[in-house]
């Protein structure tokens, strides 16, 4: 991968999966990303964190309008976040996400923002889902076969 970053609307070519299973995916604070003192505000890496993911399920095969259109839904149960370093309006970053595990319907998520050149970490994280029968609103105990596969190798 370059280091760097395409402008917004061509960020999907700068996502790739690395060998040790992290996810990678590029992004770039614009001023709409950031607090008056121009440091990207701290929702903002949430929104990328979840951008990140939707897309790896996206390249993995699952697709998030798929897991809807079945009643499937994956709300985050449980979030852990620590802010390292601010990331400023102007600069670029790659987003890292990997499942760390399945444990029967439970997905647990990493996340790193770290700079282009991977010296700097401006936010870890880890995130907790599970898939929510969206009519009944209750967890689902089984996901569909299909999906389940797919995301086992995530786990892998």
């Amino acid at each position: 991968m370059s280091s760097e970053i395409k402008p917004y609307g061509t960020l999907q070519a700068n996502t790739h999966i690395t060998s040790d299973r992290w996810f990678e995916y590029g992004v770039h604070a614009y001023p709409n990303h950031t607090d008056y003192s121009g440091a990207v505000w701290h929702g903002t890496y949430l929104a990328w964190m979840e951008e990140a993911r939707v897309d790896y399920l996206r390249q993995m095969g699952v697709s998030f309008a798929d897991l809807v259109e079945l009643g499937c839904d994956l709300p985050v149960v449980d979030l852990t976040i620590r802010y390292h370093r601010a990331l400023r309006m102007g600069e670029s970053a790659i987003v890292r996400a990997r499942m760390q595990d399945m444990s029967g319907v439970r997905m647990t998520w990493d996340y790193e923002i770290q700079s282009l050149d991977r010296q700097e970490t401006y936010v870890s994280a880890q995130v907790v889902l599970v898939p929510v029968d969206r009519d009944k609103g209750k967890i689902m105990r089984r996901l569909p076969a299909n999906i389940q596969e797919a995301l086992m190798k995530l786990a892998q």
